[in-house]
């Protein structure tokens, strides 16, 4: 019996493992647009397979808000990380993040949603009114909105930030706002009886979608062997219920400068929140 193997022995007979014989776990985060609870439903059972299909082992980073999500991936924490665009645009900047995949078929799309029972017909009707945005760096559904309206549209509002899509929803269902920003994957997801009694009023120009990215320092091979991987997901009835789950059902490779950099030019800086 050789030395290394009577290491791993002994040490599995301890409870331990020596470092040598410990697989790499990578992290993966992902932005908290959802409970807690449903990102680890949707991710969970992708990791998994991708697990099985890479041979590298993924731990999932699950945020309560999006402070400790941004502070997080602004330091380069994550290995792995599913993010907003202009996510992506920071991340580029500040740690090298380079996206791996998004969807290929959707643009994401910001919208405003009020109550179907609700007087507000058009985007001049939220004039002084308060709007429920998920939180300031929320792309589509509040960033790139609130200049929008603000810009474009020469509405002025309330703004206040509820944590997530979800809640942005519910406090227009009881009343706690007049309206909320949104994206129409998040609403899609809602079920039937609050999808059922809200109406979109305005909606954003479409924009290259959430790209899922990696840190420069890991291996690339290791990114090469995971862009695969989840590109091969749609090629089954399995991948693609995995894939449905997280919002990307037809992936392609992304490229930052074609589909990220041009977001530069919005003039969305002064309506970036930088958390303390």
């Amino acid at each position: 019996m050789n030395r290394y193997l009577q290491a791993l022995l002994l040490a599995l007979a301890l409870g331990a493992f020596p470092a040598w014989a410990q697989a790499e776990v990578y992290s993966v985060a992902v932005v908290p647009q959802y409970t807690v609870s449903k990102i680890y439903r949707s991710w969970k059972p992708l990791l998994a397979q991708l697990e099985q299909e890479t041979g590298h082992s993924f731990k999932l980073l699950v945020y309560p808000g999006f402070k400790e999500f941004e502070q997080d991936y602004l330091k380069g924490v994550p290995d792995f990380i599913y993010y907003n665009p202009y996510h992506q645009l920071t991340g580029h900047q500040q740690q090298g993040y380079v996206p791996l995949v998004r969807d290929g078929q959707r643009k994401l799309k910001g919208i405003i949603v009020v109550r179907k029972d609700s007087d507000l017909a058009r985007i001049s009707d939220l004039n002084g009114k308060l709007i429920a945005f998920p939180a300031p760096n929320a792309f589509a559904a509040s960033l790139y909105m609130r200049a929008l309206l603000r810009e474009r549209e020469g509405i002025d509002f309330e703004a206040r930030y509820i944590d997530s899509h979800s809640n942005g929803y519910r406090h227009v269902l009881h009343g706690r706002a007049d309206a909320a920003g949104g994206v129409m994957r998040s609403l899609d997801s809602q079920p039937a009886n609050v999808r059922e009694r809200l109406k979109i009023i305005y909606e954003t120009p479409g924009n290259p979608p959430h790209p899922i990215a990696v840190h420069p320092r890991i291996d690339a091979n290791v990114q090469a062997q995971v862009t695969e991987a989840l590109i091969r997901l749609q090629d089954s009835t399995a991948g693609l219920k995995l894939l449905a789950a997280i919002q990307m059902s037809s992936p392609v490779k992304a490229d930052h400068e074609r589909d990220y950099a041009p977001l530069g030019n919005l003039g969305l800086q002064r309506y970036y929140k930088e958390y303390e």
